[in-house]
């Protein structure tokens, strides 16, 4: 940090198992990536190619190296994952992995259904080779999935293997963990929170409104992701309190009570 504030919160330093921050590249140029690492890469823990960007994107492998090279973790997107799966050429996506140089990956079903314990043996396999985040929730608005259910499928995809699973929500925030407006499905964030350890999860959050709340729920080091690249700098300060949102959540109770208005 630029200089010294009290009562800023402690944040883990790199590499670390909590407090990540994910940010979605849906199609950045390598200039764009440069300046990004420049800017914000010393914030950010993980990078996701989102959905299907890296079947399009130019020099693929040179933004991967780049990543890499800032000490980033990088991987395709679920939707990928799935586009080969649902083709029946998961031996074609490993070696795709292999040829870019990726160390992580996703396995997802947000978009195609697979049975549960088959989606268990995927991540249990690619767990061999990669760091494997796997992501639980549908990408339709309108599927609502019980908590119970949540929590088994979370539970048995860490037992499998993953790093982090991750609380889908879109791009768009609106689904999985969202209700259509948005804002978040309270009893069934708390309820996950009950059974499965928050340093285990990964939370979608790509809308401020959405960050604010988790970091009230779960302090400066919850695990959020989807975050767009001109949105690390700003979640930062969210989580360090030195923005509007956050601003007392840190400070003595005898500085709030003089100065809250």
């Amino acid at each position: 940090m630029n200089f010294t504030l009290p009562f800023i919160p402690e944040r883990p330093a790199k590499p670390r198992d909590n407090g990540l921050t994910m940010m979605m590249d849906k199609g950045l140029s390598i200039r764009e990536v440069e300046n990004f690492i420049d800017k914000s890469g010393m914030l950010t823990d993980i990078v996701k190619l989102g959905f299907g960007t890296s079947y399009v994107t130019n020099s693929l492998k040179e933004k991967i190296k780049l990543y890499h090279e800032a000490n980033l973790k990088v991987y395709v997107g679920g939707t990928l994952f799935e586009a080969f799966l649902v083709r029946d050429k998961i031996d074609d996506y490993i070696k795709l992995m292999n040829e870019l140089g990726l160390e992580t990956c996703e396995v997802s079903d947000g978009s195609i259904s697979i049975e549960h314990d088959k989606k268990c043996e995927l991540i249990q396999r690619l767990s061999k080779d990669f760091t494997v985040l796997s992501e639980v929730g549908s990408k339709e608005e309108g599927i609502f999935i019980s908590p119970g259910k949540w929590i088994s499928m979370m539970t048995k995809e860490l037992q499998a293997g993953s790093w982090k699973v991750i609380a889908e929500a879109r791009e768009s925030g609106n689904v999985g963990i969202y209700r259509p407006n948005g804002t978040a499905h309270t009893l069934l964030v708390n309820k996950i929170l009950a059974a499965v350890d928050k340093d285990d999860i990964m939370w979608e959050a790509p809308k401020k409104p959405q960050q604010v709340w988790f970091i009230k729920l779960l302090g400066a080091n919850a695990n959020l992701g989807n975050i767009g690249p001109d949105e690390v700098i700003p979640l930062e300060t969210l989580r360090l309190g030195l923005r509007g949102d956050t601003f007392f959540s840190y400070l003595p109770e005898n500085i709030v009570e003089t100065h809250q208005s």
